[in-house]
């Protein structure tokens, strides 16, 4: 009897993680927006060159914040009767993250002009690497392998394409050296985490350490005196889809892009589509919940995993080429800075689900796009405070507004038939 009253409360106290955030954060707002209100109008501008001109928003910063401020309070207030009706809906939460944002853009450009165009468009482009390698994570925990590596592999990609697309000056071919080079490091975990069950989570951890060790001690013995040869790739130039690039908005943000944002968001609609809706993704979500019951109507459990882990690889290859075909241009010590754990952190934040984790991505690559443009336009944040912005969102999203999570059954858990 006890065992079943005390169920319900454990499930409610788990429950109202939602509504306690929403209040914490509505307080900040009140905090930041009023009692540190600054004065002056901020200009939201939509301008994009080729459309039809879009009039800009002209927002007082003092009276946005304080009317903001008081319906996120509301908001918050609201959620409790929601929660105890049986949730609070996620459309809630967005529309509740939407207004602070406002708020905050208002108040961190008081007297400037924001380029939303600019801040979407960077976004986007900024997020691709994260979703590579988020959906490299995704595939790879739901055949039941957790890739902590996925910081390692987007190092090797970003090596390796800017080698060999500075030998050969072709863009195809670094895309493909760097699939190549994700490929390997995939190998290597799939090698020590399947066939000689070494923990997964110890193996992802040295396999980043090795990466970039080699790379750093290659970029600096051989990168560095031949620069000019070796690291000075080409890089994908924005390649404007006809027609649809001159939709005011959401042309410039998702049909005037590079050619590795136009793949990301090709992978993203694949790997959902086959994750979900094909049967080698109910082979793979089959091995990675119970490969005991798989391996009963025949599935190939190590050989299944093995393959998928070095797709998986493939996918996250290709978004450590963006940093050196699509946005620096050449290859630097610890090009990616952590992209690799932000990308692990989308895939908790998303749930193992590979929308989800794309919408996480979008998220962490918003949050840095915030940071430059406020640094650009002489935001009152502090420089240092703007550069552990996308580190503070991952650690809030995945701490504050996930809660309890179940992933794969079987992610980390080696097999070992008979």
């Amino acid at each position: 009897m006890s065992a079943a009253v005390a169920e319900p409360v454990v499930r409610r106290g788990r429950g109202w993680k939602t509504p306690i955030a929403l209040g914490v954060f509505a307080v900040l707002a009140l905090l930041l927006l009023v009692v540190f209100a600054r004065d002056g109008v901020s200009t939201f501008s939509f301008t994009q060159t080729g459309t039809v001109a879009l009039p800009d928003v002209h927002l007082p910063v003092r009276q946005t914040g304080l009317v903001l401020s008081i319906v996120a309070v509301l908001l918050a207030l609201g959620s409790v009767p929601l929660q105890r009706r049986g949730g609070v809906p996620r459309w809630y939460v967005v529309v509740f993250a939407l207004l602070l944002v406002i708020g905050f853009l208002a108040w961190a450009t008081a007297g400037q002009r924001l380029p939303i165009v600019g801040l979407l468009t960077g976004s986007l482009a900024l997020a691709a690497p994260l979703i590579f390698g988020a959906l490299g994570g995704v595939l790879s925990e739901r055949v039941g392998v957790v890739n902590i590596a996925i910081e390692g592999q987007l190092l090797a990609g970003a090596f390796v394409s800017a080698i060999l697309a500075s030998i050969t000056h072709n863009l195809v071919v670094g895309l493909v050296g760097a699939v190549i080079a994700g490929v390997l490091v995939s190998f290597v975990l799939a090698a020590l985490a399947i066939k000689y069950v070494v923990n997964q989570v110890i193996v992802g951890v040295v396999l980043n350490v090795l990466v970039l060790g080699l790379t750093t001690f290659l970029y600096e013995t051989v990168l560095v005196p031949a620069s000019s040869t070796l690291n000075a790739p080409p890089t994908f130039s924005n390649l404007p889809i006809p027609g649809l690039s001159l939709i005011p908005i959401v042309g410039a943000v998702l049909f005037d892009q590079s050619v590795v944002t136009y793949l990301m968001i090709i992978a993203v609609v694949v790997v959902w589509i086959g994750l979900t809706r094909t049967r080698w993704g109910l082979r793979l979500r089959a091995v990675g919940e119970h490969p005991q019951a798989a391996d009963t109507v025949g599935i190939d459990v190590s050989r299944t995993r093995f393959w998928n882990v070095a797709l998986a690889g493939a996918i996250v290859g290709l978004g450590g080429a963006y940093f050196t075909l699509g946005s620096v241009g050449s290859f630097t010590q610890n090009i990616t800075s952590g992209a690799g754990y932000i990308a692990l952190a989308a895939v908790i934040f998303g749930r193992w689900d590979p929308l989800r984790a794309s919408a996480a991505g979008l998220l962490f690559g918003f949050a840095s796009q915030v940071a430059n443009i406020l640094g650009i336009v002489g935001s009152p944040v502090p420089s240092d405070i703007l550069l552990t912005l996308p580190y503070v969102v991952t650690i809030i999203a995945v701490a504050g507004l996930v809660g309890r999570v179940r992933g794969p059954a079987a992610a980390g858990r080696p097999y070992v038939k008979g």
